[in-house]
C-alpha cells in the first residue's frame, strides 16, 4: 500500500457539452496543486471518466482510501441514494478501499460566505420593468 494512501475525487454531475465540462476541470487541476494527496475529478452521468473508471484505476494503484466530494450545491437523489448504492457496490468489488461521501460543497459555511461575497460584489440596478 503507498505512504499517502488517501486519494480526492471531484465528483461533478455530468454533461454531453465539453464546454460544460471545462470549468470542472479547470477547477481539479487548481485544487490538486493545492493538495497534498492526488486528486481526480470523475462525472456521475453523461460524460467520462465516470466514478467506477476513477475508482478502477485508484484501485489498481494501490490506494486504501478514497474521500469523494461532491461538487454539488445539495444532495438530491443522486447524492442521497445512487451514489451511495455505487459506492456500496465499488467497496465490494475493492474491498481494500475504503470510500468515504462527503456532503456537497454547497452545504459548505466557507461556500456560503463565497456566494454571500459574489452576490454584494453584483452590480444590480432597481430598474422598473
Amino acid at each position: 500500500m503507498r505512504e499517502n494512501s488517501t486519494y480526492l475525487v471531484l465528483l461533478a454531475h455530468g454533461s454531453r457539452d465539453p464546454h460544460w465540462q471545462k470549468p470542472f476541470e479547470a477547477l481539479s487541476e487548481q485544487i490538486a496543486l493545492a493538495q497534498e494527496n492526488p486528486v481526480k475529478l470523475a462525472y456521475m452521468e453523461l460524460c467520462t471518466p465516470s466514478l467506477n473508471e476513477v475508482i478502477e484505476e485508484i484501485a489498481q494503484e494501490q490506494y486504501k482510501r478514497v474521500e469523494i466530494l461532491p461538487l454539488f450545491f445539495a444532495a438530491g437523489r443522486h447524492l442521497r441514494v445512487d451514489v451511495p448504492n455505487q459506492i456500496k457496490d465499488l467497496e465490494r468489488l475493492h474491498p481494500q478501499l475504503k470510500i468515504n461521501l462527503g456532503e456537497p460543497v454547497g452545504l459548505h459555511p466557507i461556500m456560503t460566505q463565497a456566494l454571500i461575497e459574489v452576490a454584494g460584489n453584483l452590480h444590480i440596478e432597481n430598474k422598473p420593468l
